[in-house]
């Protein structure tokens, strides 16, 4: 242990004496561990953005039905336009057959203005739901409260907004029980909904919510629908799952063997599309990266190759004064080693703030994962291994005569 210290303690002494050359030599590893760190930090932390964001509008334990299934091919987009919109009754069909539901709610979702007086706000999501939308974690009343299953059932013009509507409209002052129009219509405001945030820079607290029935008579029933269901307990949602899809297909007469004409999505559903989206690129991304690990460790062997010439009569004498193969190639390759590292940990400030300062200036998060600290180290320490690998061995090789011999 002691002499790797000495070891370590020699080559920061060779280091600083060149500071100006180190500096120069390690320049390639913290271009390189800079942008992995920014890249993985960005990746990171958008992973956990887009899952937490999911999770929190889908619901974990529940599953979504619609009409159009997951699209991957230009194929299956062309089969899917052909399938029937979902209807009230099918959700009356699955609540019938199914023993593993708790609840279903249908919801269907259009876009219009909302004003209040004077103020207007366009592309406004409006959403209807029926009376079951109050068993879902995804609906909550910060403020005020919801809408309760009677006025759903009897479509009276009740509504809930998202925060962001409250804030453009009302500002400071209670917006409960204040009357605004939605699509041309008056609804009073009986709750404010929870604050949401945004999502890679669109609100999600851009919302109105209204009884089913008034949508229907603001916008039609050729909007289409959705069914968000909620199975008894999150174990049972595969059994809810095939039970819904059972019960759908008897309901629209299908063949055993023709395809579902209708989707179901769960939160793993949809962060499966994604992953498979933007794996590929992450992949690229850090591979392209990596390429500047490589530049950097053929610098660092070319200036190590450089040390060893310049050094030739130290290592000679050295030798000559008992010296073994395994002291000369420790004592190069732990300056290797030691300047790559450095470079490494000067590498991960920098793509740490740099992470930050991209999380600031755009809507892209960051989240610096400590194993991308320990994995940037080691790569840089690898680097400088696997490069100073050969400047070592020549430097053992020396003959100390031949050495000594030269100026």
């Amino acid at each position: 242990m002691s002499q790797i210290l000495e070891s370590v303690g020699l080559a920061l002494q060779a280091i600083w004496a060149n500071k100006l050359r180190s500096l120069l030599t390690v320049l390639g590893n913290i271009v390189a561990v800079t942008s992995i760190v920014i890249v993985v930090s960005l990746i990171q932390g958008m992973n956990a953005y887009v899952s937490t964001t999911i999770v929190s509008g889908v619901g974990a334990d529940s599953f979504t039905i619609r009409r159009m299934p997951p699209i991957r091919t230009e194929e299956e987009d062309e089969r899917a336009r052909s399938n029937p919109l979902l209807t009230l009754q099918e959700a009356d069909a699955i609540r019938a057959y199914s023993t593993q539901i708790s609840a279903i709610m249908a919801q269907a979702v259009a876009s219009g203005k909302v004003s209040y007086k004077t103020q207007e706000l366009d592309n406004v999501r409006i959403q209807g739901v029926t009376a079951e939308y109050i068993n879902f974690d995804t609906y909550n009343a910060e403020r005020g409260r919801m809408i309760s299953a009677t006025e759903v059932a009897r479509s009276q013009p009740v509504a809930i907004i998202g925060w962001d509507i409250a804030d453009k409209l009302f500002g400071q002052s209670n917006p409960l029980d204040k009357v605004i129009k939605v699509a041309g219509l008056p609804f009073r405001i009986v709750g404010v909904g929870e604050k949401k945030g945004s999502f890679f820079g669109n609100s999600q607290d851009n919302y109105v919510v209204i009884p089913y029935g008034t949508h229907l008579k603001l916008f039609g029933a050729r909007q289409p629908l959705e069914l968000i269901v909620k199975p008894r307990t999150p174990d049972v949602l595969p059994a809810a799952m095939d039970e819904a899809t059972v019960a759908l297909r008897v309901a629209r007469h299908l063949k055993p063997r023709a395809p579902n004409n209708f989707g179901m999505f769960t939160s793993d559903t949809i962060l499966g599309i994604y992953h498979q989206a933007t794996n590929g690129i992450f992949a690229v991304l850090v591979g392209v990266v990596a390429l500047s690990l490589v530049v950097g460790g053929i610098v660092i062997m070319n200036i190590m190759l450089m040390v060893v010439t310049e050094r030739t009569r130290e290592i000679g004498l050295r030798k000559a004064l008992g010296a073994k193969r395994r002291d000369i190639m420790s004592q190069v390759l732990t300056e290797s080693v030691t300047l790559s590292t450095i470079g490494g940990v000067i590498g991960i400030v920098l793509g740490f703030v740099g992470a930050q300062i991209v999380a600031r200036l755009s809507p892209l998060p960051a989240r610096l994962e400590p194993w991308s600290v320990v994995l940037g180290i080691g790569i840089t320490a690898g680097v400088g291994l696997f490069f100073g690998a050969y400047p070592a061995s020549r430097a053992a090789r020396l003959d100390p005569i031949e050495a000594l011999r030269r100026e």
